[in-house]
């Protein structure tokens, strides 16, 4: 795997680290994303990604300790706009508190989720058949 560039966007209780590797952008956020600010800027963080990126995005969910129904209603537009532009998007490693709410609202049906980056590595970057 190759890594390039790094971007880092710190807000008040969030941060997004963005790198690319094997043409896949990478977002590791921590913190909360929720009501006002955080999700704001979540929001605005993926937009960017969407019309100054090319290829698959992987959101690792790792370091996420909250997000509430405005950060999970973000995360589901933007699914949507990746989806319309061809582009695919995978969560990695959502905290146990993310994966029950994924699965109370039956979403987990919809993002692919992945336990590893390699796993969600392996889906963004095959092709299709």
């Amino acid at each position: 795997m190759t890594a390039s560039g790094g971007d880092t966007l710190r807000d008040v209780g969030m941060n997004i680290i963005k790198n690319r590797v094997n043409d896949v952008t990478v977002l590791d956020i921590q913190g909360v994303i929720k009501l006002g600010e955080s999700a704001r800027e979540f929001s605005s963080y993926l937009e960017k990604v969407l019309n100054d990126e090319t290829g698959p995005v992987m959101i690792n969910f790792e370091a996420i300790n909250y997000m509430d129904s405005t950060g999970l209603g973000e995360l589901i537009g933007y699914l949507q706009k990746f989806e319309d532009r061809q582009r695919k998007m995978a969560l990695v490693k959502p905290s146990h508190r993310i994966l029950a709410l994924l699965k109370i609202t039956k979403l987990d049906t919809v993002f692919k989720i992945f336990d590893s980056r390699e796993g969600a590595m392996q889906y963004l970057t095959e092709t299709a058949a």
